[in-house]
Parts: structure tokens; C-alpha cells; sequence
């Protein structure tokens, strides 16, 4: 397999032949006014410009939407990309949703597996923050909470996981308890709301699924993209050279490919 950072959760997955999109977020730099009542009030979002052109990013088999939060799929990915490619959302009502917009071929991922060709993907679930405060915060400004990872297995590759918009909790446990995976993606740009409430994967959180899964290559992504990101890239490297953990997370910059 081939994975390739692009910018904030947006990833392409070569995996078993296939080429995959996940959550294309496409828009220009500073396209769209800061996330609310979250950090960083003064930045606009996206922070960086893509890496590569949205023309070549959109050469793929499959896209998989694992939430529909504007950071993970927005009106420019909408625009660009074809309407009648292959599309997994991560429920039945998103997938709904996606078709809205003129997606012809849409299916969803499911928790006992959805196929493509002989590539399994597994459904898997999260945390979008932890309380009734983070649950608040996503309905007042008319999204939703749930979130989903995807775990990718095939004969031929090692077990993907690709954990999405959580905080560590029981669900991520119990996914690598499920599943164990040897490669690990998570969103790991402690993004917050609310002044002080992180509803993605922090430093700490990192630490905590290697620990989980020791012998696993974790990938972080969902860094220095969006205004409410308060991790920096050299602030996770330092973290986990401070742990002796620099051979077991890798904290790509955008643009940058690893394969296994």
C-alpha cells in the first residue's frame, strides 16, 4: 500500500490495486471563515494550499466520506469530482445526503464489511469529542456528531486502519482489539472547541493507541490545516522524541507518500 498525506484528513489510499480519496477537502487557501467559537478565531480554513492539483487528486477509483463536516467534504470537492465515481459515506442517511448533490454510484459503509472488488471495508466508530458540551457544539451549528473509521484488509496488504474524526475512547479500542491493524491513521491536530475541549486526537491520545497497538506504524494526519488545530507537526515530533516513539509515529507534511 501507498498512502499520501494531501492536506488536513484528505488522504489517497493505494491499496490492493485501487486508488482511494478520503475525505477531499479541495477548497483554496482561506476559503472559508474560521470554524466557530473554537481556537484560533483570527485564521481563515483551509490554512495551506493543496500540495498537488485537485486534477490529479481526483484520479481515483473510490472516495470514502467517513463524516460530512465541511473539513472532510466541501462544495469544491462536490464540484470536482465526477458525479458518477464510486462513493462510500458511513451511514445510510449520508449516503442519502451525498446523493443530493448528484452522485450517481453511493453506497455506505457497514460494520460487518462493504466490498470493493475483493477490498473489504469495515465500518468502524468514534468519538467526535467526549460530553454533552462537545454534542452542543456540533448541534447549534447544524452538524452532527457521529463520526466512523474505516479498517481496509485484502489478502494481499497489511490491515488499515484509518480511525477519522475521534478522540481515544473505547470505540478506537476496541477497533484495534477488532481488527488489529498494522498500519494506523489518525486525525491527530487537537482541534478545539469551546476554548479547551479537543474533539480530535491530541498528542496524549497518540501515546495511547501506540500503547494499544505497540508492534502497529502509526500515521498522523489532520495537522495545520483548520483554525481550530492547536497541534503543530514539530510539537507532536518533539513529544514523541521526548517518548521514544519517533520510529513508531510518523507525522508526514502534506504532499509526502509512505509505502509498506
Amino acid at each position: 500500500m501507498k498512502i499520501t498525506q494531501i492536506r488536513n484528513a484528505t488522504l489517497i489510499i493505494e491499496y490492493a490495486g485501487k486508488k482511494f480519496l478520503i475525505d477531499p477537502f479541495l477548497a483554496d487557501k482561506d476559503k472559508y471563515p474560521a470554524f466557530p467559537q473554537s481556537a484560533n478565531q483570527n485564521r481563515t480554513t483551509p490554512w495551506v494550499s493543496l500540495p498537488i492539483s485537485v486534477e490529479e487528486i481526483i484520479k481515483v477509483d473510490a472516495v470514502i466520506v467517513t463524516h460530512l463536516h465541511l473539513d472532510h467534504f466541501d462544495d469544491a470537492a462536490k464540484e470536482a469530482l465526477p458525479k458518477n465515481i464510486k462513493l462510500f459515506a458511513q451511514s445510510k442517511e449520508e449516503a442519502e445526503e451525498i446523493r443530493k448533490s448528484g452522485f450517481q454510484d453511493v453506497d455506505y459503509l457497514r460494520k460487518d464489511g462493504t466490498y470493493f472488488g475483493d477490498i473489504k471495508l469495515t465500518k468502524t466508530q468514534g468519538q467526535h469529542g467526549i460530553g454533552d458540551k462537545a454534542v452542543k457544539w456540533f448541534h447549534d451549528f447544524g452538524m452532527s456528531e457521529v463520526v466512523s473509521g474505516v479498517v481496509f484488509n485484502h489478502p494481499s496488504e497489511k490491515a488499515l486502519y484509518i480511525a477519522g474524526d475521534t478522540v481515544w475512547c473505547e470505540d478506537v479500542q476496541e477497533a484495534i482489539e477488532d481488527h488489529k491493524p498494522e498500519i494506523i491513521v489518525l486525525n491527530a491536530g487537537d482541534a478545539q472547541i469551546e476554548g479547551d475541549l479537543p474533539i480530535i486526537m491530541g498528542k496524549k491520545d497518540v501515546y495511547e493507541v501506540h500503547k494499544a497497538a505497540p508492534n502497529a506504524t502509526i500515521i498522523a494526519s489532520h495537522l495545520e490545516a483548520v483554525n481550530h488545530a492547536t497541534l503543530s507537526r514539530e510539537e507532536l515530533k518533539s513529544f514523541l522524541s521526548e517518548n521514544d516513539l519517533s520510529s513508531n509515529v510518523l507525522v508526514p507534511d502534506d504532499g509526502e507518500s509512505y509505502t509498506f
